[in-house]
């Protein structure tokens, strides 16, 4: 046991010895989580819209009023035509524009009053979300100011959102960047570790030592497992106290759970050194195999319901998944563990089996 945790100790310096290492493994979580939260964002903000507003009566001037007011529009342009309209869009200076009909105030009492929204749609996403919002606005400006007896009033549907009604985007990147950091850090790093040792040829020096094979490859592990839990604790405080992303559910196993797919990425990155000889192949490996379909099959960014059925299936074999639905689930809905044990279950099975291959592969190997 006292050899073991001298492997493990001299693992350590090894790390710490490395400025780069220890860059890669301690700043780059901090700097990613910050990046994802606030720089990467799908919030809607600071919008610039225009206003075609023939009528330009009292109505009309209420509504653009209340949708400058907002903390996600600015009215900056008020136009007079449908051709400065078009030059606007082409010209990149708005990517929403309002458009009233004419005699609006007289007409929403008869019924046929018109209110057209138009859209820079190259990104569809945030077209359909900023026309939401200021659907939203339009349609609660007009409940106010038509009286209640009136029967033509805009009828507002009862929007309630769960689990996220400020819709921050950090709520959804929160998870999936807990899934990248560990993977990265567990897989990617402990691959290269021991590819190191196998391309200086140090590995048959250890290999003869008085500790057993297994031990000197978990001893390579084993620091990088601890530093992923520092990791994921730093993670978790500058997501509650910096992003403002609560946990919900249950911390204990949130930690259970991560604990687990920190144990997945290790086997990963075992399997990855045994069938890999040098350092570069063990990063090209790790990258394109494990981190890129991680980052776009994953759900982190893009909802796997709507991938082509065949990506689904690519990404039900991701370990990394399993873990961010599970983790959202247990953070931001906060549901009990019950509902999470599919996700558990999977990623035990993962475990299990990419341990086993991992070990018995490179036992062969050096052998």
């Amino acid at each position: 046991m006292k050899q073991f945790i001298a492997f493990v100790r001299k693992e350590f310096y090894h790390i710490f010895r490395d400025r780069r290492t220890k860059l890669i493994l301690l700043g780059m979580p901090v700097v990613q989580i910050i990046l994802f939260g606030f720089a990467i964002s799908t919030e809607v903000k600071n919008v610039h819209v225009a206003v075609l507003d023939p009528s330009n009566d009292v109505m009309t001037r209420r509504i653009i009023d209340r949708i400058d007011a907002s903390e996600y529009f600015t009215v900056d342009r008020l136009l007079h035509s449908p051709q400065e309209l078009e030059t606007a869009f082409r010209e990149g200076a708005i990517e929403l524009a309002v458009v009233f009909g004419v005699n609006f105030a007289d007409r929403i009492y008869t019924g046929d009053a018109q209110i057209q929204i138009v859209a820079d749609a190259t990104d569809p996403n945030m077209a359909t979300t900023r026309t939401n919002y200021a659907s939203g606005i339009i349609a609660s400006a007009q409940q106010e100011m038509i009286p209640a007896e009136v029967s033509v009033a805009t009828i507002v549907p009862d929007v309630k959102l769960l689990y996220n009604p400020q819709m921050k985007s950090a709520y959804n990147f929160v998870p999936g960047v807990m899934g990248l950091i560990l993977m990265l850090i567990c897989a990617m790093m402990t691959s290269i570790s021991i590819v190191r040792e196998k391309e200086t040829g140090t590995m048959e020096i250890l290999l003869v030592s008085p500790v057993k094979p297994l031990f000197v490859i978990l001893s390579k592990a084993v620091p990088y497992f601890v530093l992923s839990f520092v990791n994921l604790i730093t993670i978790l405080l500058l997501s509650v106290y910096v992003l403002d992303v609560p946990v919900a559910g249950s911390l204990f196993w949130l930690i259970i759970v991560s604990l687990l797919f920190i144990f997945v990425s290790l086997a990963l990155g075992l399997l990855i050194s045994s069938v890999t000889q040098t350092q570069v192949a063990a990063m090209l490996g790790s990258g394109l195999v494990l981190m890129m379909p991680t980052m776009m099959l994953s759900g982190m960014i893009f909802p796997v319901e709507s991938m082509p059925v065949i990506l689904q299936v690519i990404s039900d074999i991701l370990p990394a998944r399993w873990y961010i639905q599970a983790v959202r689930k247990l953070m931001i809905e906060g549901v009990d563990v019950v509902l999470v044990m599919k996700e558990i279950v999977i990623l035990a099975f993962m475990a299990v089996l990419l341990i086993t291959v991992s070990f018995k592969k490179f036992k062969n190997r050096l052998e």
